[in-house]
């Protein structure tokens, strides 16, 4: 039987690596290459398909979609690969990912799927951290992060998670004695509940309202949704939250105030260093993520 031809394998990762880096400069840096010659490599590659796989114009390169279709039949045939060579290694180790993560994020999205992700890389285990300035702490103490943020920084791999809905959440006591309709006097005697970090949460929430200038009675801040959540169902405020918040936490003791839709300012968004996608617990953690839809 003829064996078969395997593509030049420095070609195959420079293409990879420009790919996952979204930049042919950086994928350079990373190998170690002048650009010129990463550009040659991928030409022997694109050569060895008989296919465009990048459109180059002012020294830019595009995946085509012939491009763009070999990287998702040959990636995963990567990953497999040092999967395999993970499985056959006399010299196993853990792989070990510092992430940080909004403790509410972790609750009620992340941490109900981790048994896929063990089951899926069973040598992969995560450090979790929940403390302050998640963003700011990338690339230095934290692999990665998964942040609340009107958007994250440029300098930053970014991967968008949702979309979201602000809400007034209050306990069902209240909600039933405010009523269906807003009644800003009656408002005002409320405390309202708001987190430091979503500040513009409130300020889109009265605007929608028409309430531009309103000023509750008091305003109590918290760093956790979670307590925020707890905060509301014991009828200690109004909590300004985003409608998945409510939606996940299944507390019966909970309701959403009024029937009025509020575009959030703010998203959830996984975050790393762009480098730090060719470490394997970032990418292993990075695909899931993106895979399991959470």
């Amino acid at each position: 039987m003829a064996t078969r031809r395997l593509p030049p394998l420095r070609a195959l990762e420079a293409f990879v690596r420009t790919v996952r880096l979204g930049s042919a400069r950086a994928a350079a840096d990373e190998l170690g290459l002048s650009p010129s010659a990463l550009s040659r490599r991928i030409g022997n590659l694109e050569e060895f398909v008989g296919k465009k796989l990048f459109t180059r114009a002012r020294q830019a390169m595009q995946l085509t979609d012939d491009g763009h279709a070999f990287y998702e039949a040959v990636n995963p045939q990567l990953e497999a690969l040092a999967r395999a060579v993970e499985s056959q290694s006399e010299n196993l180790s853990l792989l070990r990912l510092h992430l940080g993560v909004l403790p509410l994020f972790g609750t009620q999205r992340l941490f109900p799927r981790l048994a896929e992700l063990r089951a899926k890389h069973p040598l992969l285990h995560i450090d979790i951290d929940t403390g302050a300035h998640l963003e700011d702490r990338v690339g230095d103490l934290l692999d990665a992060a998964i942040i609340l943020s009107r958007g994250p920084s440029t300098s930053l791999h970014a991967v968008r998670l949702d979309y979201n809905k602000v809400h007034a959440i209050c306990s069902q006591e209240l909600a039933d004695s405010l009523g269906p309709e807003p009644d800003p006097a009656r408002l005002a005697k409320q405390t309202f509940l708001i987190h430091n970090e979503l500040p513009e949460s409130f300020v889109a929430w009265k605007a929608e309202m028409e309430m531009v200038d309103f000023e509750p009675v008091a305003i109590d801040h918290f760093d956790s949704g979670q307590l925020m959540l707890e905060a509301a169902a014991q009828n200690l405020g109004i909590a300004i939250m985003h409608d998945d918040h409510l939606a996940r936490a299944h507390d019966k003791r909970l309701a959403r105030l009024f029937d009025v839709e509020v575009e959030s300012p703010y998203s959830y968004w996984f975050v790393c260093k762009p480098t730090a996608l060719e470490e394997r617990p970032v990418r292993l953690f990075h695909d899931w993520l993106v895979s399991a839809g959470l």
